[in-house]
């Protein structure tokens, strides 16, 4: 499983999320945001006003996330405001299905996910 973040005019690296890890809270929060894309984010958009859009994962919607968000002074969408299952108006979905079908092999990649994040990094999808 991978993370990632995109823009209207960029993106961010690949967070790879360990096969059989438990996507919790926690692990989100302090692994995928805090250790992964946030830095990212922060660097790309420096003073620029941004907001960080999910989707209905149980991780991404538990109170404990809300409340890590709201402290680092995130400007999110929240969970009753995001329609469950809209993946038409979600871009990471179009970036990545994109990229898996034109990009990469349809056998199962077995390079601890360098093959993806290179890829990604190659592809020069606007949002």
């Amino acid at each position: 499983m991978l993370s990632v973040g995109v823009s209207r005019v960029v993106k961010t690296r690949v967070v790879f999320i360990d096969p059989g890890a438990n996507v919790n809270s926690s692990h989100y929060c302090n692994i995928v945001l805090k250790k992964g894309l946030l830095s990212d984010i922060r660097a790309i958009c420096r003073h620029y006003r941004w907001t960080l859009q999910q989707d209905g994962a149980p991780a991404h919607t538990v109170q404990t996330t809300m409340d890590y968000l709201k402290k680092e002074h995130i400007n999110f969408i929240k969970p009753h405001m995001w329609p469950p299952n809209s993946h038409d108006i979600n871009p990471v979905d179009y970036a990545i299905g994109t990229l898996s079908a034109t990009s990469l092999p349809p056998t199962k990649i077995q390079d601890g996910g360098r093959n993806e994040a290179s890829e990604w990094q190659k592809s020069h999808s606007v949002f």
